[in-house]
């Protein structure tokens, strides 16, 4: 079975694993809006890896709660923000994902002065950015790598791919501590 997707604005295209092309006429279709696959492309993956100091995991975790509340409440253009420990508690990896360069420019302005409160409980490793940052974002990110540890900040910029959203699910909060 085959199905026809018709992008809004677009031509029409027979979706199924026998047939690619224009579908014939009289095909049932589906219409779907790909205009957001531009904006996409400008999308900013920002992952940062520290080792956190002996002793400083749980006061590390309750910061690291606070600033994710305080980020959710202050930041509604982040697409993510999402904190991770290894199983034994010694490494920590930050995720982020930003539509463009200028929500990183953003995030860097509203929750970089809060950085500074863990200077104490982690030491920077890496940042690493995936996508086009603009200088003042590349700066600001420079800085912050300063601030945690002096890791080394590195860029990849986006070759080929796409981003699909879904649809916003309720969702259940993790907060182990």
């Amino acid at each position: 079975m085959s199905e026809t997707i018709r992008p809004v604005g677009g031509r029409v295209f027979q979706a199924s694993a026998e047939r690619r092309g224009p579908a014939p006429l009289g095909t049932k279709t589906r219409f779907v809006d790909t205009r957001l696959r531009g904006e996409m492309s400008n999308a900013i993956v920002y992952i940062d890896v520290s080792e956190v100091c002996e002793g400083a995991l749980d006061e590390l975790k309750a910061g690291l709660k606070d600033l994710a509340d305080f980020i959710e409440a202050k930041e509604p253009q982040l697409i993510a923000y999402n904190v991770y420990f290894s199983d034994d508690g010694t490494r920590m990896t930050v995720v982020n994902v930003h539509p463009n360069s200028a929500s990183l420019e953003y995030h860097m302005e509203v929750a970089g002065p809060l950085f500074r409160q863990f200077v104490e409980l982690v030491t920077l490793s890496s940042i690493h950015i995936y996508g086009e940052p603009s200088e003042k974002a590349l700066k600001q990110v420079r800085e912050k790598a300063r601030l945690l540890g002096g890791g080394a900040v590195e860029v990849a910029a986006l070759h080929a791919g796409f981003t699909r959203l879904a649809a916003q699910r309720p969702r259940r909060r993790q907060t182990s501590l």
